[in-house]
């Protein structure tokens, strides 16, 4: 898509993403569950767990299913949080929900995918992660939902809206 330093090229009414995808954050004790991507979309980067939404497959089922691959560990009682929507500049559109959970069976493991990281809330290392999370991650984890919009060009944002303490239809 072609960029502007604005959203006003961008009908936000009717854009889907390309990519519908999901991202799971694990909080407990104080401390939140990252991962290291390793490759794909994101690698190198500090994220939580996720990734594209087979056909057939709900938002939470394709969280919970990316958990399992790149960590080795199955979350319980996940709820929805919030959804993010991305028009990139050098990649395909992202539509991405997001999810949060504080219970899980396993034992957090590396992965051909990602290695698992516990932070400690205050210590998030935002100047690690995509450019967006220190706008909306902060705010989840004190129990907000939200709806981002952003539009990058390459890594910076150059447009965003947030809404906070929105609803999602289960």
């Amino acid at each position: 898509m072609a960029l502007s330093s604005s959203a006003s090229s961008i009908d936000w009414t009717h854009w889907r993403g390309e990519i519908l995808a999901t991202l799971m954050f694990v909080v407990r004790d104080g401390e939140i569950l990252l991962i290291e991507k390793k490759r794909g979309i994101g690698a190198g980067k500090i994220n939580g767990p996720g990734g594209k939404i087979d056909p057939g497959e709900t938002p939470l089922q394709c969280a919970i299913r990316e958990t399992q691959e790149e960590l080795h560990i199955t979350v319980k009682e996940a709820r929805k949080m919030g959804e993010l929507c991305f028009a990139m500049s050098d990649l395909p559109d992202i539509h991405c929900h997001v999810f949060m959970a504080d219970s899980f069976e396993g034992t957090p493991t590396e992965t051909d995918e990602a290695v698992p990281v516990w932070k400690a809330i205050e210590e998030i290392p935002y100047e690690r992660m995509w450019a967006d999370d220190i706008f909306w991650l902060p705010e989840m984890l004190s129990g907000k939902t939200f709806h981002g919009k952003f539009l990058f060009d390459g890594e910076r944002i150059v447009w965003q809206e947030i809404l906070f303490d929105v609803s999602f239809a289960e």
